[in-house]
């Protein structure tokens, strides 16, 4: 028992001489790790990575083919111009080929609102004096209204929009529509789709057919729908190969249905309820200092 009591004390001194040599090398490890950690930056938020003195400004042109006016058989070309700004730091958000023209006013990760404005083309005789004679021309729109967007993922987003008519009608539509976005490399991939819907208003001014008409036309019988909806799908394909520039190519389809796809003025000879777009956008991006 003596010798055993004997050979463990060097055991134990041995422990003892062991744990003091990791405590005395700790407490430079610990000193080193410090100055490290004064030296390298940290992480920073991303949010506190915006640059609020200077913008990213985008400027859009983009042509598209659509129909002449809604229900119309024949196509015509359009072009407008687009811009979007943005703080540096910011992300650049999702637009769609056929969003109408938006400001938002409360922007998060995953939803954001403001207002947004589209424009309708009209219907004139000139457009096509066989079959529309007698008829009397529907001007172009002006709407302007409220939209709402929320990504309930990273890779979808929804967009609806309520607009009301204030030049060419004065009746009340709204849009739903969902995107699938497909990230590949520098090309972004967008498919989903679209759901349009208009109040009587909308749906006499475009579809409706007086008595009137009619009469002088001799080709058509009275129609007064009372509502106006149509269903159909958009994708597109961006390709980004920079910072600066953006191409975009985009088709889609809608089918006019309902009481407003039964109408004379979209059967033949006089219309379509199938409706095409086809387009492509070019983007210009640059920096610039911020106004206000």
């Amino acid at each position: 028992m003596a010798m055993t009591s004997v050979s463990s004390r060097p055991s134990r001194i041995r422990a003892v001489l062991g744990a003091a040599a990791l405590v005395a090398a700790s407490v430079p490890t610990a000193s080193r790790a410090a100055d490290l950690g004064a030296v390298l930056p940290r992480a920073t938020p991303t949010f506190a990575m915006v640059d609020p003195s200077t913008w990213i400004v985008t400027v859009s042109g983009s042509i598209q083919a659509v129909p002449r006016y809604p229900g119309a058989s024949d196509y015509t070309a359009v072009g407008y111009p687009s811009i979007d700004i943005r703080r540096v730091g910011e992300p650049r958000r999702f637009s769609a080929p056929d969003d109408g023209f938006s400001l938002s006013l409360y922007d998060s990760e995953t939803f954001r609102i403001g207002p947004t404005a589209r424009f309708v083309p009209g219907r004139y005789y000139g457009d096509d004096r066989r079959h529309l004679f007698g008829f009397r021309d529907a001007r172009f729109a002006v709407e302007p209204g409220v939209f709402a967007e929320f990504y309930p993922v990273s890779f979808i987003r929804t967009r609806a929009e309520i607009r009301q008519g204030i030049y060419g009608h004065h009746g009340t539509v709204g849009s739903v529509a969902a995107d699938y976005l497909i990230p590949v490399d520098k090309l972004l991939f967008s498919i989903g789709p679209r759901f349009n819907i208009g109040d009587a208003s909308f749906a006499r001014k475009y579809f409706g057919v007086s008595p009137t008409e009619a009469a002088l036309n001799g080709r058509v019988t009275p129609y007064d729908p009372d509502s106006f909806y149509s269903a159909g799908a958009l994708g597109a394909v961006t390709y980004t190969p920079n910072e600066t520039w953006a191409y975009t190519a985009y088709a889609g389809y809608t089918r006019i249905l309902g009481v407003s796809g039964d109408s004379p003025l979209v059967r033949r000879p006089f219309g379509n309820p199938n409706q095409y777009q086809f387009g492509l956008r070019i983007d210009y991006a640059f920096r610039m200092p911020a106004l206000f």
